[in-house]
């Protein structure tokens, strides 16, 4: 039986879906013809055009080789054998296409782990590594290129501006001003090319693709042929053995004159390896043009690169004066020193005198002079860096304009539209254009070309990071179809281009990494709301997956006891000072979780994507919390479930917290009993238990209702999620205010531990704590030892018990024991101590008397709400489950 394949698959999803679909014929490299529609269409009416789509030959791999080859190859690959030698040139050249190789094996995994819309370089970073690196690697590329096209501009107008000088003494202004005028004039042209469309860029480059191989074809002819007189004048002599064996070992000379500095100056002739990818949208099986046209081409370029050291090392000297007088003859007369000699001729005044004109290490149009014909040279430079400035020219605007549409900066959204059939980014192209022409006006490149270097680096960098990123995840997400990489070769690629950034120019490095960085932190900031599934998410997960696993074997300890807090709010917007108060003792200190119970009559009306709403509505809060929704059909059911089953290992909540049921005289009896059970049910699964009252309530949908605004509960929802924060007194500075803690029994320490990580947090640090203490005289040491140990900050220590002045003594405090008849009269007896002494505080917590087996659960919901009833600010109704969570009770 045969199956289809996905990308099959996934062109028949297209096609039902009304979308073009992608030949999948075998590609033979050129570009696919246009395919129209007529199905269903009458035949009378206009076919519409399809999009021009590349093959893997014209759009990646001529396009990759076109930029590959530069100026350096003609102008500077002769000069470098002349100081390094053959041997460390050709080591300089394996060393340069290792870095771009790995690269080239990472842009192919990625390339083939996914579709590629379009964006190039850019696409590839954001959608591995996420946008936070992906958004600033895509702005600084986009300008890199665009700067990258005036370098080349004006590489090509000095050339064309010294060629009118010396060969036909033609100056149209003076030498700075002819190079900006040429170099507007070749933009504006090349800008023209581009707007044409990318069948006319793909035609023009595969001219200059011809005048490259016509020029390189001509140098390899001029080294066989026959050389003249003036020619050998030049140091030019054909294949020669014993040049050959003295060219092979180095020639330092100069301040350039290292291999470092040979190796800084080839490196860049290497990096047009992502010509290919910019282009990506246009291609048309991106998955398979990529890997085949980018590693082909690095393959054929480094043949280049290696035939012109081995060539012209074996037919030229390093030194020559061009002077037909210094010839030998049979009458020649004085001393002579050198290779030269052998070969009948002597340069030896010329080579002490370091006045050489000619010869590898002299003349940088070495190239030219070897050649069949030299002006077929001066073509080929002239292909090279026009062939570059054009990819440049088109690569920016549509990595730009991939970055616009993803709308992670402001602003720039104006530049992402595009135009025509191919999607063409036309208002992108004039922005490159103005940048390009702004810089070729400056004519001065120097600085900019050092920025631009390392700005490749640096993309180079973190393509192999993310391949190698991807790689050690082990995300099932990352299966590229492409297997021949290694996640060593792209971490070794990755570290590699980080020191050359520093090794070759290391302020242009620092320079880069803080303008990345200032991006970076912008992303991060504003944090964008897209999610491509990136190797970070990955990342995170396994690390906290590990983490929670390593966790599990660790014992529990006093010192690392944290309020692990499991919060019954419902939906968590309708009680935002609940999720508040809990949020101040928990954020970045322990785990919380927002419990959301689901009752049957709810479950209906609840909509599909209530949960998503109510997790964005606690990130727009900066709530750090999980949020944990659970169908059930009563309160203590639900609240009993959520007890056993939440949390993850040693992540899981020892603290439930709930809100007050201040509605509990109009509520049932079974209500009342439901809730009252919900307590008895926490300490019998050892939680402790934390009771919130608000004297205005929790739910504030009951406030939205009272004036008016009564709906459903899904309208509810959906207004309170897209409605404004609603603040609470948690959100607000509290000043000097103090933090009532009544402490009436000891329950481990919780009373004491939640109102000091409280006073950690910024609207609370000037906050007092102050604790007063109700017992009987049996209790004195088992209360007042623990807390004289356990030293709060700005912990005050109010004793309320009629005692003896021996015993005020003794504790440096007032004590005033209070003893009551009943428990309604005691709790009737400490409100009112509450009510006189906390009248101007800012929270209260009390702690929570522990209800008898046989007490009515209507009885026991009166005396909590005796116990907090008329205050003005928020009561915690707390309790501990015995366990010791103060460093006092540890070794």
């Amino acid at each position: 039986v045969m199956f289809p394949s996905l990308l099959e698959l996934q062109h028949f999803q297209e096609a039902e879906a009304g979308m073009e679909v992608p030949d999948t014929t075998t590609d033979s490299g050129d570009s696919t013809v246009p395919i129209t529609d007529s199905g269903n269409e009458d035949s009378k009416s206009p076919k519409k055009k399809a999009p021009v789509r590349l093959g893997w030959v014209v759009g990646v791999k001529i396009r990759c080789m076109l930029n590959i080859w530069g100026v350096i190859l003609f102008l500077r690959l002769s000069w470098i054998t002349s100081q390094a030698g053959i041997l460390l040139t050709c080591l300089i050249v394996m060393m340069s296409v290792t870095v771009t190789t790995a690269t080239a094996l990472s842009i192919s995994a990625i390339a083939t782990n996914g579709r590629i819309i379009s964006g190039g370089t850019y696409f590839l970073i954001s959608r591995s590594l996420g946008p936070e690196i992906g958004a600033p690697i895509g702005m600084v590329f986009s300008f890199a290129n665009a700067l990258a096209c005036a370098l080349n501009t004006v590489g090509f107008a000095e050339v064309v501006r010294d060629l009118m000088k010396d060969d036909f003494g033609t100056v149209i202004v003076d030498s700075v001003n002819d190079v900006r005028i040429v170099g507007v004039i070749t933009v504006t042209i090349l800008l023209f090319i581009s707007l044409a469309g990318m069948e006319w860029e793909s035609k023009t480059q595969i001219l200059f693709f011809i005048a490259l191989m016509i020029s390189f074809a001509s140098y390899l002819v001029g080294t066989v042929i026959p050389h003249g007189t003036i020619k050998q004048a030049q140091g030019i002599f054909g294949y020669r053995g014993e040049i050959f064996v003295s060219n092979l070992k180095p020639d330092w000379r100069g301040p350039d004159g290292n291999f470092f500095r040979m190796f800084a100056i080839f490196f860049p002739a290497t990096t047009g390896i992502l010509s290919g990818v910019n282009i990506c949208g246009d291609l048309k099986d991106p998955s398979t043009a990529i890997p085949k046209g980018t590693l082909l081409a690095i393959f054929w370029t480094t043949i280049s690169y290696l035939v012109v050291p081995l060539t012209v090392g074996a037919c030229v000297l390093r030194d020559a004066s061009g002077n037909i007088s210094d010839i030998l003859t049979v009458n020649s007369t004085g001393v002579c020193v050198g290779l030269a000699c052998n070969l009948g001729w002597n340069f030896t005044d010329c080579t002490q005198t370091q006045s050489c004109r000619y010869g590898l290490a002299n003349s940088l149009q070495v190239l030219g002079q070897i050649s069949a014909f030299y002006y077929l040279i001066t073509l080929g430079v002239f292909a090279a860096s026009l062939s570059s400035a054009l990819g440049f020219l088109v690569s920016a605007p549509k990595i730009f304009q991939c970055l616009c549409r993803d709308n992670i900066y402001p602003y720039i959204g104006f530049f992402g539209k595009g135009y025509g059939k191919n999607d063409e980014p036309l208002r992108a192209y004039i922005l490159c254009y103005v940048i390009a022409v702004a810089f070729i006006v400056i004519a001065e490149l120097n600085t900019i070309a050092a920025l631009i270097s390392n700005f490749f680096l640096c993309v180079y960098g973190l393509i192999n990071f993310s391949c190698f990123h991807a790689s050690i995840t082990n995300s099932p997400g990352w299966r590229p179809a492409f297997h021949y990489y290694s996640k060593w070769a792209a971490l070794y690629g990755a570290v590699i281009a980080v020191l050359l950034m520093f090794l070759f120019t290391w302020w242009a490095a620092l320079v880069t990494f803080s303008i990345i960085f200032f991006l970076f932190e912008y992303v991060n900031y504003t944090k964008p709301k897209v999610n491509w599934g990136s190797s970070v998410q990955a990342s995170t997960y396994n690390m906290a997956l590990s983490s929670s696993v390593s966790l599990s074997g660790v014992e529990d300890h006093i010192k690392n006891f944290r309020p692990q807090c499991l919060v019954l709010t419902g939906p968590p917007n309708q009680r935002p000072a609940l999720v508040d108060f809990v949020a101040s003792f928990t954020k970045h200190i322990s785990l919380m979780i927002c419990g959301d119970i689901i009752m049957e009559e709810e479950r209906q009306t609840r909509p599909q994507d209530a949960t998503d709403l109510l997790v964005k509505w606690m990130n727009k809060r900066k709530v750090r919390s999980f949020y944990t929704p659970l169908s059930a059909d009563g309160l203590r059911a639900g609240a009993r479930n959520l007890l056993q089953a939440s949390g993850l290992g040693k992540l899981k909540p020892n603290t439930l917290v709930l809100g007050f049921k201040s509605n509990w005289r109009e509520s049932s009896p079974e209500s009342i009993e439901d809730y009252i059970n919900t307590i008895y049910d926490t300490f019998d699964s050892n939680y402790n238990l934390c009771i919130l009252r608000m004297m205005d309530g929790l739910d504030i949908i009951e406030h939205f209702e009272f004036e008016g605004l009564k709906s459903t509960f899904p309208q509810s929802l959906k207004f309170l999620c897209d409605s404004d924060q609603i603040k609470t007194v948690f959100q607000s500075d509290q000043g000097k205010k103090t933090i009532d803690v009544y402490w009436i029994a000891d329950d481990g320490g919780l009373t004491l531990l939640v109102p000091y990580l409280l006073t950690r947090r910024k609207r609370w640090c000037r906050s007092k704590v102050r604790v007063f203490i109700v017992f009987s005289l049996r209790t004195i040491k088992v209360l007042f030892t623990p807390l004289y140990f356990f030293l709060l900050p700005s912990l005050l220590i109010t004793c309320t018990c009629k005692l003896s002045r021996l015993l005020f003594l003794i504790c440096s405090h007032l004590l005033i024991c209070i003893f009551i008849l009943s428990q309604t009269e005691r709790k009737v007896r400490l409100n009112e101590i509450i009510r006189r002494n906390s009248q101007n505080a800012a929270l209260v917590l009390v702690s929570l008397p522990v209800p008898q087996s046989d007490c009515p659960s209507a009885l026991y919901m009166a005396w909590l709400d005796t116990l907090t009833c008329g205050l003005h600010c928020p009561a915690v109704l707390i309790r501990g489950n015995q366990q010791n969570v103060l460093t006092f009770y540890c070794q």
